[in-house]
């Protein structure tokens, strides 16, 4: 991963605009320790630290297009940046790289802000376009990358961590403490509010732009969603066509990933999603697979025979490490750090040691993340997905008088276990 930052101003940059710039980028060394840079106009100030993944001795940030009218910060990957630049070239383009960073530059130029439709891969970037004075950030479809933003007077600030946004000394330090509950109740904000006052999470999917001093945000992506024909049915695929689609989706994804010019590895838990990626990537590189494993030290929660079974039918050259309640506890303040707001889930800490372990051997890692939200892996999608369909039905055939009766007298009447579960179905929206 790399780290992103920077700060534009609609009346000009302040004389230690370079030096605020340069405590946000160095707040985020951990994410980038291979390279740093920073550069600024009169309007804007854009700092980057870099892990080398492609091209790694020309691929220093900020970068920009030709004329250097447009700069560009980035962190992720862009898997199909190879395509993109074959668009791109024909019509006069000139890449000094071959990094995933320049095509944004260019896609800009020819495309705007539609540019980020094509591009497939996780990302967080921040744009500036010099002659417009407009600054453009832009998360990837699902927020696998993070990307978080504030004001402060006619500035606009932005960085891959809350913490550089601080750094900058531009806005007080302030907890929002009437999200707490919300907090303690769901392990999460659902909005794209932080516990920081004002400083926002640019949620997935979304661009937001920033030019005479208007702060607008916009959805670019959605999950797509399977329209019925004319007569209104939704067609019908075998369940064999189905896993035969998944598996020629899930071996292109593994293989588009594999884009590095450094060596690679995963995690491997030995669950079904994680071993179906070790399955199909140990047979696409060409030296043994690199696995890295996590357990506690309580036998009730180590899985390190799941693991160790699946590594050794693929042939790997398995790397474990085991926690127990003393690492647990001594990992948890620079964890807190690390994440800038309450941790939630324990599996943080697991995950943060096999990082450790893992960047002791290579610098990129495949993972069965997300899986589990993907195929409903857990009980509670189908019940989502349950409430959906509920829900659908429920609005086209009960009128709107009375659902509203239902939502607004009947349900907040309605005690107990089935009180609270039609508090969080469709008969609760009207």
């Amino acid at each position: 991963m790399c780290g992103i930052a920077g700060f534009v101003s609609v009346e000009g940059l302040p004389g230690d605009a370079v030096a605020r710039a340069v405590a946000m980028r160095d707040t985020l060394e951990h994410r980038g320790p291979d390279d740093a840079g920073v550069w600024h106009d009169t309007h804007a100030a854009l700092a980057h630290r870099r892990l080398s993944i492609v091209d790694l001795s020309r691929g220093h940030q900020p970068l920009s297009n030709e004329d250097g009218r447009i700069w560009v910060v980035y962190n992720g990957e862009i898997y199909n940046h190879a395509d993109v630049r074959a668009e791109l070239e024909p019509h006069g383009h000139q890449f000094r790289t071959t990094c995933d960073t320049e095509t944004i530059v260019h896609a800009y130029e020819s495309w705007g802000d539609e540019a980020v439709q094509r591009f497939r891969g996780m990302f967080a970037f921040g744009l500036w376009d010099t002659a417009r004075r407009r600054l453009l950030l832009v998360r990837d479809r699902l927020g696998v990358k993070p990307l978080y933003w504030a004001r402060a007077g006619t500035s606009l600030l932005f960085a891959s961590e809350i913490k550089a946004i601080l750094a900058s000394g531009l806005l007080p330090r302030q907890v929002r403490e009437d999200l707490i509950p919300e907090v303690l109740s769901t392990r999460t904000i659902a909005s794209d509010e932080t516990l920081f006052a004002g400083i926002y999470k640019l949620p997935p999917g979304h661009l937001l732009t920033f030019e005479d001093g208007q702060v607008t945000t916009r959805r670019y992506w959605d999950l797509p969603v399977t329209h019925p024909d004319a007569a209104g049915r939704r067609a019908r695929v075998s369940q064999a066509a189905v896993i035969d689609e998944f598996r020629q989706r899930l071996e292109a994804s593994i293989r588009l990933r594999l884009m590095a010019d450094v060596p690679l590895g995963m995690f491997l838990s030995g669950g079904i999603d994680s071993s179906a990626v070790a399955a199909l990537m140990s047979r696409m590189i060409d030296r043994p697979l690199q696995t890295f494993s996590v357990a506690f030290a309580d036998r009730a929660y180590n899985e390190l025979q799941y693991s160790r079974e699946v590594a050794q039918a693929v042939g790997a050259d398995a790397h474990e490490v085991v926690i127990d309640e003393a690492d647990f506890f001594s990992l948890l303040p620079r964890l807190v750090w690390h994440e800038d707001e309450p941790i939630a889930h324990p599996s943080s800490v697991a995950l943060y040691a096999v990082s450790a372990l893992a960047r002791q051997h290579v610098k990129v890692v495949l993972t069965g993340e997300g899986s589990d939200e993907l195929l409903a892996g857990y009980g509670r999608y189908p019940r989502i997905a349950w409430n959906w369909w509920a829900g659908t039905a429920w609005e086209r055939a009960v009128p709107l008088a009375v659902r509203r009766f239902v939502a607004d007298q009947v349900v907040p009447r309605t005690a107990g276990r089935l009180g609270r579960y039609a508090s969080r179905s469709f008969a609760a929206m009207p």
